[in-house]
């Protein structure tokens, strides 16, 4: 499987300040969806702005497709089109006037002809659901839809990868299933999608892998044995998954085999208990 951007032995410091990564190695499959968790100051932030080319590392190597990145024109416009970053507020992205003017500002900045800045402009609005924002405001938008818009402005840059900052904060449950639609659509057109969050119950329902930032490095495996891991866990500041308990706890019922998923997601654990026989009643 082909890691269309990776880290390999990166290390990074902010000025005067401690390092916050050192000798880490990350890299991005391509066609899965990656969670990333650790507790506050673990170094997410840091670790998305190095991928996306917003920061440069003091050691290491960047990579796209296994060749190390450049940092001069050429090669950050490689890496920003490979990689784009969405942001946790998406007041920190948007500024243009429109929806749509917002959304244009990434293509018009690579020089694309105007008809193909349309085109990318229409097709981002429409996979995100907000092509009847086009020409509302910005300063009028509710926080999904300028949620919605910022991610809008990424797509548009047709990335390989889409990595996203707490996407679901602050986002009501059906804004949250809402955009958990829309990147399982994205995925489906062919886009990588990495997701940083603390809610370990969102990753192991919505991820095929999980990376764990601790001071130790970062553990990337698959989602569920991953997110089962006590000592990961405890090390990244993290609580144990409750899907993750409850299949524990219907092994220990005999309700599911050992080598059978747990559940994901409360439907899951519904339709599992649906299909655990009732105790037969007592002969009076």
């Amino acid at each position: 499987m082909s890691e269309p951007v990776a880290l390999r032995g990166v290390s990074f410091a902010y000025e005067d300040g401690p390092a916050v990564l050192d000798g880490l190695d990350f890299a991005v499959r391509e066609g899965r969806a990656l969670a990333l968790l650790g507790r506050n100051g673990s170094g997410k932030t840091t670790l998305m702005r190095l991928l996306s080319g917003g920061l440069r590392p003091r050691a290491g190597t960047v990579t796209v497709d296994g060749r190390p990145v450049v940092y001069d024109r050429k090669g950050l416009t490689g890496l920003r089109t490979t990689v784009q970053l969405v942001v946790q507020d998406p007041d920190d992205q948007l500024f243009a006037a429109s929806v749509a003017q917002d959304v244009s500002f990434g293509p018009l900045n690579l020089g694309l002809p105007d008809n193909e800045v349309r085109a990318r402009v229409a097709e981002a609005l429409a996979a995100l659901d907000i092509a009847a924002l086009a020409d509302r405001p910005t300063h009028l938008l509710s926080y999904g839809q300028r949620k919605r818009t910022a991610i809008a402005g990424a797509v548009a840059m047709r990335p390989r990868v889409l990595v996203l900052d707490e996407p679901t904060a602050g986002l009501d449950p059906d804004g949250q299933e809402r955009l958990l639609a829309t990147l399982d659509a994205l995925r489906a057109a062919g886009t990588t999608v990495v997701m940083a969050t603390h809610d370990v119950d969102l990753a192991l329902r919505w991820a095929d892998d999980a990376a764990l930032l601790t001071p130790s490095g970062v553990h990337t495996g698959p989602a569920a044995p991953t997110l089962a891991r006590a000592d990961l866990l405890r090390a990244a500041g993290l609580r144990l998954p409750w899907g993750v308990a409850a299949a524990r706890l219907l092994r220990a019922q005999g309700a599911l085999a050992e080598g059978d998923a747990g559940p994901r997601s409360p439907e899951e654990l519904a339709a599992l208990a649906a299909a655990v026989p009732s105790p037969r009643p007592a002969d009076g």
